[in-house]
């Protein structure tokens, strides 16, 4: 099915929201909101109960408050990651900047302060979702081909990376992860977000400057000129852009 039609499909149908808060008035106003907004939802209020749901029930974004009974937010938050990576919005009572940044390593894609804006909420919501079906229906077709570009060789299925004398050059996961999903989307601008899902999946953590600072590294490791790169380009408020012609080469073993 070509892009244009996945993306079309995908946004005719109900995004089915999963919200966990033991306050009763706010499952019930969260939930009349993004009702009212189009959406498909599912109110709970511990994670017992979303334990219970999540093996019969499928979930496209998580809102999860961070107090609750039993496990709090963040148990659940890092349960959900394990397991899933849709976006995950946290909701807490507190400003605190150590939550947040607690609730970002575990995995969580936003952070909102209670009481918060409905239409703002709801525009996080719709942000999230929107930058995961761009990047499902973005996504290439599944293959066990090598890619080239200049020289290079990265195998998927080894995961290795060698270079134009066939030296094998050591990557962490996340620089890895960062250059294949770069060299698959040759010439098109991936945001920090974008990056971040997509390889959020094996080591990378919910912070915009990770990226930045794994992208120096593997510029060190495949830039001739680290600090004038040809491969990885910065696009000024857009994020990066693999430049170099990639190609498949023959199937990995």
């Amino acid at each position: 099915m070509p892009a244009a039609k996945l993306l079309e499909k995908m946004q005719t149908r109900k995004s089915h929201i999963l919200i966990v808060d033991d306050d009763a008035d706010i499952r019930r106003l969260t939930s009349q909101l993004l009702g009212d907004s189009g959406f498909r939802v599912t109110a709970v209020a511990d994670g017992a109960a979303m334990q219970r749901l999540l093996a019969t029930e499928s979930f496209d974004l998580a809102v999860l408050d961070v107090m609750l009974p039993g496990e709090d937010g963040f148990a659940l938050c890092r349960k959900l990651r394990a397991v899933s990576k849709m976006p995950i919005v946290m909701l807490t009572a507190r400003a605190d900047e150590t939550d947040r940044v607690v609730g970002l390593e575990l995995g969580a894609d936003d952070y909102v302060v209670k009481p918060f804006s409905p239409r703002e909420l709801v525009a996080r919501v719709r942000a999230h979702l929107r930058r995961t079906n761009e990047l499902v229906a973005a996504a290439p077709k599944p293959r066990v081909k090598s890619l080239g570009f200049d020289g290079w060789k990265i195998d998927p299925i080894r995961r290795e990376l060698r270079n134009a004398e066939g030296t094998l050059v050591s990557l962490t996961g996340t620089e890895f992860d960062l250059l294949t999903a770069l060299a698959e989307r040759a010439q098109r601008v991936l945001s920090r977000d974008q990056l971040l899902d997509l390889v959020r999946g094996r080591t990378a953590h919910a912070f915009d400057r990770s990226i930045d600072v794994s992208i120096s590294r593997l510029r060190r490791k495949i830039e001739p000129f680290p600090d004038e790169p040809r491969f990885i380009r910065t696009v000024r408020n857009g994020g990066y852009v693999f430049t170099a012609e990639v190609v498949p080469l023959e199937e990995s073993a």
